[in-house]
């Protein structure tokens, strides 16, 4: 009875774990072009989001809101993205999951970039 009770409980075990099966990448390769284009528009997001942090607009604001505002003003090129990675198939749930990782990496460093460069002025200001 004991074997039977561990042998049903084990089984329960691996149907929990189980994925959904739309949700899973399985093994497809991306082309070289895919993968070309795909940096390109991450290229083109880091360099608008660099841009933008050039704006003297921003170096007002809060750092805070400043990186928001950012962030906000370079979503298109992200949505540009996406769709070169629905154009090759791979899933939404995989396609969302690295745009969120790349937005919340850029998102920390523009966001320490303009910590940095706030910091900056005020100490050139308490120099003169």
């Amino acid at each position: 009875m004991k074997k039977f009770l561990f042998l049903s409980l084990c089984l329960a075990a691996v149907a929990a774990y189980a994925d959904d099966a739309k949700n899973e990448w399985h093994n497809t390769t991306l082309s070289d072009a895919t993968i070309e284009k795909i940096q390109a528009a991450k290229y083109d997001y880091k360099k608008c989001v660099g841009d933008e942090m050039q704006k003297p607009a921003y170096q007002q604001q809060d750092t805070r809101n400043a990186t928001d505002a950012i962030m906000k003003q370079c979503e298109s090129i992200l949505a540009k993205m996406r769709e070169v990675y629905t154009d090759a198939e791979v899933p939404g749930v995989i396609a969302d999951r690295h745009l969120k990782q790349m937005r919340m990496q850029t998102t920390r460093e523009a966001l320490q970039g303009m910590m940095f460069s706030a910091a900056s002025r005020k100490a050139g200001n308490q120099q003169q």
